[in-house]
């Protein structure tokens, strides 16, 4: 096995449009998996609870060993004025992604569908013969997508503009976002995961690394691509190649990824795999960005005689910016994949936009505050602690979730919130699901200990029902047949279930 360095040898080894290839596996690597609750917090608003839950998601229950009691329901006609059914509606629950909810609404609503983030580019300095001197100097704004073909995209604008040399510094201002400091290990102890990456205002590639594995059967190798090149980092060029099943893929390759400097892979791929991409956060977030635009820079052809530093953009006009695509577009990648770090960059851009300031403390309280003029009483006891509920604290209730879905219904960007939900039986991370397919617009949450769906069923009268289906409890991934089970009763139009009668007064 060899090495070699990943900033020089990287344009040998794939034309630039295969930047536009790997988008989709980064995105999906963001998901986080199962977390766990925490206590539990009163709600203010009291909602009369139905009898039971339907017959179906009883038995479900109990086939999967989970009383009836971890389980939060609701469900309500869009157009009705109480709900078909209320099962501890008022008790506050960890939500997991279904979070992001409230962070894509108030975001639709607060910033509006064709809202979009701006990457301004200075190039300080004068131009002659391909020589920049001076510096170019990058803003973050908060870009929720600024992935790799992007920031190829900007490169390729800097050498448009007739620069190929830097006689000075790359400059980045990252002074929009002040997210607090993060280990990435903080949440379930996987630094390496992408999706315990932390907040940015310029966050670049989510500070991922995508490793493509090629086998090359005639050789006996596997080559190994990484994208972004990153400066400084040196990377095994190929594995040796395995027979046996595809299984534990990842497990066989024995990486080594720790040292910031070196990515080594002790192991073996097997050639059963075919092509695999493995995204992984890089092992010092801290010096990503100087890595990444200076691998990618050099990639490119660019010469740089200075270094990549934080610094402050001028007052001056931009020599260009980059936009992004509109929040319309992006909140479907949140909702439908679970982003969690997309999420975390829209919930800091709402404090920073509204509230003043880009902290986790002025985006939680537009959000509390734009929550209570949506479902008033019922926010009093949200307890919100990030945009994207990859977090062992937030809490909500069935009835909020229920009450905030249907007021999003009568809002002016109902259509944009409710296409970008994952659609049971067809994309995101419902493609799976066996219940009601194609007719449930569903957001899923899922952290260890915690399962939910919240969203909308269209039944088979044409109505369309609010669905809202939250456990919270150790064997809570067993009651994922119970959640299809209450989405099937809702699109059968079954009677609403009778309420529980009131206490006699003493």
């Amino acid at each position: 096995m060899r090495s070699r360095s990943i900033a020089s040898t990287a344009p040998r080894r794939r034309a630039a449009v295969r930047r536009f290839t790997l988008a989709t596996a980064l995105l999906a690597a963001l998901v986080a998996p199962a977390a766990w609750p925490a206590p539990a917090t009163a709600l203010a608003l009291k909602t009369v609870d139905t009898r039971s839950l339907p017959r179906s998601v009883e038995a479900a229950l109990a086939r999967g060993g989970v009383p009836r009691d971890a389980m939060v329901a609701w469900v309500q006609d869009v157009d009705a004025p109480r709900p078909r059914l209320a099962w501890q509606a008022d008790k506050p629950v960890n939500p997991a992604s279904l979070m992001k909810l409230v962070t894509t609404f108030a975001a639709l609503e607060l910033l509006g569908p064709a809202y979009t983030w701006s990457t301004p580019v200075w190039l300080q300095g004068t131009i002659a013969d391909g020589v920049l001197t001076g510096n170019l100097v990058i803003k973050g704004t908060g870009d929720p997508k600024l992935v790799l073909e992007r920031m190829w995209l900007l490169m390729r604008r800097v050498q448009q503009a007739g620069v190929r040399e830097i006689r000075g510094d790359i400059v980045l201002d990252r002074s929009a976002f002040v997210p607090g400091e993060l280990n990435p290990a903080d949440f379930d102890g996987e630094p390496l995961r992408p999706y315990n990456a932390g907040a940015d205002a310029l966050l670049l590639n989510y500070r991922a690394v995508l490793l493509t594995f090629t086998p090359e059967p005639g050789r006996g190798v596997a080559t190994i691509a990484a994208d972004p090149p990153l400066a400084g980092v040196r990377v095994d060029a190929t594995v040796p190649l395995t027979s046996g099943p595809c299984d534990d893929w990842r497990g066989a390759l024995k990486a080594e990824f720790a040292d910031p400097a070196r990515m080594h892979l002790a192991g073996a791929f097997q050639v059963a795999c075919g092509e695999k991409v493995w995204p992984l956060a890089y092992a010092d977030p801290k010096s990503y960005n100087e890595r990444a635009l200076a691998g990618l820079w050099a990639e490119q052809g660019g010469k740089l005689t200075g270094v990549v530093r934080d610094g402050a953009a001028p007052a001056a006009t931009p020599s260009f910016e980059l936009r992004s695509p509109t929040l319309a577009e992006l909140i479907r990648d949140i909702n439908k994949l679970s982003n969690n770090v997309m999420a975390q960059q829209l919930f800091l851009t709402l404090g920073a936009t509204q509230g003043g300031a880009g902290t986790p403390e002025a985006a939680r309280e537009v959000v509390r505050q734009w929550l209570r003029s949506r479902v008033g009483a019922a926010a009093n006891g949200a307890v919100i602690t990030n945009g994207s509920g990859l977090t062992r604290d937030s809490r909500l209730s069935a009835a909020l979730l229920g009450r905030l879905l249907q007021a999003a219904w009568s809002s002016a960007i109902m259509p944009e919130l409710v296409s970008s939900l994952p659609v049971a039986g067809i994309d995101g991370t419902l493609r799976r699901s066996k219940g009601v397919p194609g007719r449930a617009h569903l957001k899923t949450g899922s952290l260890r200990d915690v399962v939910g769906v919240a969203g909308y069923v269209l039944a088979d009268s044409g109505r369309r029902y609010i669905v809202v289906a939250i456990v919270n409890h150790p064997n809570a991934n067993a009651a994922r047949p119970a959640l299809e089970a209450l989405a099937e009763w809702a699109a059968s139009d079954a009677p609403a279930l009778a309420p529980v009668a009131p206490a006699e007064p003493p």
